[in-house]
């Protein structure tokens, strides 16, 4: 009986645990850290001033933006050894994958320009001309839109997926930084940086149907600057960075209200949800550590400190 309690207990450590990888980006490096036990397992060099990192979708392989090497960085997940590059352009941020996981868009923020990138072929396809200082990228679930956030033109350039046009530009509040779809590519919401808000736009009309302002009591509203934002699987929740306010909003994806803003650490940037989304990770970059969320109760449970200035992040079951 007592070997059946030990082998159902490993059963449930092995089925919850999961990888989180993140972004040194003072460090020059990639932190691997194990959430679930709340360790820093490994960092390894990675290369100059990582940031933007995703999952290839087989989920073999890491994709880092090395923003000073001007290239991304292809990283096998077992090896954390650097296989290949892919053509980036020049300081790439960050960048979003299509859902079929072959074609990459990265954003070039000194050249005002996305680049399109052929993932197998490492092969640059074309660049798209946006708006001044793009950052905040995104593809829709159903592979019909491709949206570039322009920090200073203030605008959403709206791409049709198949012929790369620009067919509409949304203006939105200062300097939207980041922007996700959610599940069904219905909507679209932008964080603004400056303006300390969140707008829902309307995919079909391109329209902002909901603009959230993002008060915190107590907190000055120069340091509300959000960022980061990610919406559930089930379109129940939202969550957003509020950078120096060091907190995550919590919004009903139904009403459109805050429900709660969340204490995690100092000048939180980006959020990642476990693959199960039962849990919600962020990167602190100010306190050097990521925090970890449980999503069933929206409490903050766990913090582990992972390198100077974590950036991006991914997590891997």
């Amino acid at each position: 009986m007592r070997n059946l309690f030990f082998v159902l207990l490993l059963m449930s450590f092995f089925a919850n645990a999961e990888t989180v990888y993140v972004t040194l980006e003072k460090d020059n490096a990639l932190a691997v850290i194990d959430p679930i036990v709340g360790k820093l397992v490994k960092t390894v060099p990675i290369g100059q001033r990582p940031r933007g990192i995703a999952l290839s979708k087989d989920q073999k392989y890491l994709y880092i933006a090395t923003s000073d090497d001007d290239t991304i960085k292809v990283v096998d997940t077992q090896t954390l050894v650097v296989t290949g590059t892919l053509p980036s352009g020049a300081d790439p941020e960050t960048f979003a994958l299509n859902p079929e996981g072959n074609r990459m868009y990265v954003s070039n923020e000194d050249d005002n320009e996305v680049t399109v990138i052929d993932i197998p072929k490492a092969k640059v396809l074309t660049k798209l001309r946006v708006g001044v200082e793009p950052e905040g990228i995104a593809v829709s679930p159903g592979n019909r839109w491709l949206i570039s956030a322009s920090e200073t033109t203030n605008m959403i350039h709206w791409f049709d997926i198949d012929t790369l046009t620009n067919i509409h530009n949304t203006l939105v509040d200062p300097r939207p930084r980041a922007a996700s779809f959610t599940a069904d590519g219905g909507q679209l919401w932008v964080t603004s940086e400056i303006a300390g808000t969140l707008m829902i736009l309307d995919a079909k009309s391109k329209d902002v149907i909901k603009t959230i302002s993002l008060q915190i009591k107590g907190v000055s509203k120069d340091k509300i600057q959000p960022v980061g934002v990610v919406i559930d699987e089930n379109m129940r929740w939202g969550y957003v960075a509020m950078g120096p306010a060091n907190r995550v909003a919590v919004i009903n994806a139904k009403t459109f209200e805050v429900e709660k803003f969340l204490l995690v650490g100092e000048r939180v940037w980006n959020l990642a949800f476990s693959p199960d989304q039962k849990r919600l990770y962020t990167t602190n970059g100010r306190s050097s550590d990521i925090s970890t969320i449980n999503l069933e109760d929206h409490q903050v449970v766990k913090s582990v400190k992972v390198g100077r200035y974590p950036w991006g992040i991914a997590v891997k079951p």
